[in-house]
């Protein structure tokens, strides 16, 4: 009976682990495809971006970097819970000061990104392709100024 006892949580333990680390197929480095990536109407407001996300509990830490097309640095970060609930961006160089997540599976998440300061509000969805080597950003919404944008961003594993 022990030795049931032992192998049963050894595992839980192990299937617990294994659920955690398969949880999010977005977490890691990913660096935007400028060529594969659209912006409407146009052009793309950035140079490059490279995007580190990792786990934070029970949601992900995004860091993102890279130059606007203006040549202004990006460095913003979040951290956000897959609740909905919105969290706050620090940092320079995203037109969004707020973002909020909610996971649809390992593979798909909605998210909501808005500015207090301009009309900027934008909502869409990440999709991590089969595979785990492309990363897509789709949404909708206002620009700064409150015109209709869409938005389509690219990214490779790196």
């Amino acid at each position: 009976m022990q030795r049931f006892l032992k192998l049963a949580l050894a595992t839980l333990v192990l299937t617990s682990t294994a659920a955690a680390f398969a949880a999010d197929n977005s977490l890691g480095t990913w660096k935007m495809n400028v060529e594969k990536s659209k912006y409407t109407p146009g052009p793309l407001p950035v140079k490059n971006v490279t995007s580190v996300r990792e786990a934070a509990g029970d949601g992900v830490k995004v860091s993102n970097s890279g130059e606007r097309s203006d040549g202004t640095a990006i460095n913003a970060t979040y951290t956000a819970k897959y609740d909905g609930s919105a969290a706050t961006v620090s940092g320079t160089g995203a037109p969004y000061d707020t973002v909020s997540i909610k996971k649809i599976s390992d593979n798909a998440f909605t998210y909501d990104a808005k500015s207090g300061k301009t009309k900027y509000h934008v909502h869409g969805r990440i999709t991590v392709a089969a595979g785990g080597k492309t990363m897509t950003t789709r949404a909708r919404g206002t620009d700064a100024d409150g015109k209709p944008i869409t938005v389509t961003l690219v990214y490779e594993k790196q």
